[in-house]
């Protein structure tokens, strides 16, 4: 529901504020580019809104210090059988992967404080259903708003597009006026052609550009989690072996 309703507001305000610049900030040989302009400034509004939110989420996301160190630490305690220090890390870095890794820990020390013991292999097939829960909750998070700009990107295109095949209408209907061409009308179809493409360059590349980088932070992103998932059902795995053996 917050989701629809910022999308909404957010549509409608950058239409607003492109009308609000097309009438009054804009230079006259813009203008000359028609009222589809006005589509193709809000189309470029909206990328850098959804741009600067996707950059201040996926920053929150990352966390507290960098990635690499704290999933050693986190490893580490496990190798050490500190599980409370593990959880106490995941708690410190507070971003998406260090929740997705603390719902799998939780659930370890759930299972191990039961009176009956789990085999390992119903131990591990616990701890991976608990990080596969927890993945499937924040992945989403992730990922909200990149199909939104990659359709902006393909709609800029469009809109683009069009303006382009109005103006040159407008152009040839200049140029099939009986007796002279009319100069006047001929140069603001090209006018009008030239500004659209341009304007629908400028907010596809933009979408095109930032939904490219926000996909790698994503998949970066998914490549840590699933090493740092591997290692600790890895290490888990062998200490709960060691264990059965002991017993």
């Amino acid at each position: 529901m917050k989701q629809s309703v910022f999308v909404s507001g957010l549509i409608i305000s950058a239409f607003v504020v492109s009308a609000i610049i097309y009438f009054y900030a804009l230079p006259q040989f813009i203008r000359d580019g028609g009222p589809l302009v006005i589509a193709l400034i809000a189309l470029s509004i909206m990328v850098f809104t959804f741009t600067v939110e996707r950059t201040l989420s996926l920053h929150k996301a990352n966390g507290k210090g960098p990635l690499p160190k704290f999933l050693k630490a986190v490893e580490r305690s496990l190798e050490e059988q500190k599980l409370e220090d593990a959880v106490a890390l995941c708690d410190q870095q507070q971003g998406s992967l260090a929740v997705i890794l603390k719902a799998g820990l939780t659930r370890y020390r759930e299972l191990q404080k039961r009176k009956k013991p789990l085999s390992p292999d119903r131990l591990i097939a616990e701890l991976q259903k608990a990080f596969e829960e927890a993945t499937s909750l924040e992945m989403p998070l992730l990922e909200k708003n990149l199909i939104a700009i990659a359709t902006i990107a393909s709609v800029a295109t469009m809109v683009g597009l069009l303006g382009t095949t109005l103006g040159m209408i407008r152009a040839f209907q200049a140029l099939a006026t009986t007796g002279s061409p009319d100069a006047v009308q001929l140069s603001l179809g090209i006018s009008e052609a030239l500004v659209n493409t341009a304007g629908g360059l400028v907010s596809a590349i933009a979408g095109i550009v930032a939904y490219n980088v926000f996909i790698n932070k994503v998949d970066t992103f998914t490549y840590q989690l699933d090493e740092a998932v591997y290692n600790i059902v890895q290490t888990v795995k062998v200490q709960a072996g060691e264990e059965e053996e002991e017993a």
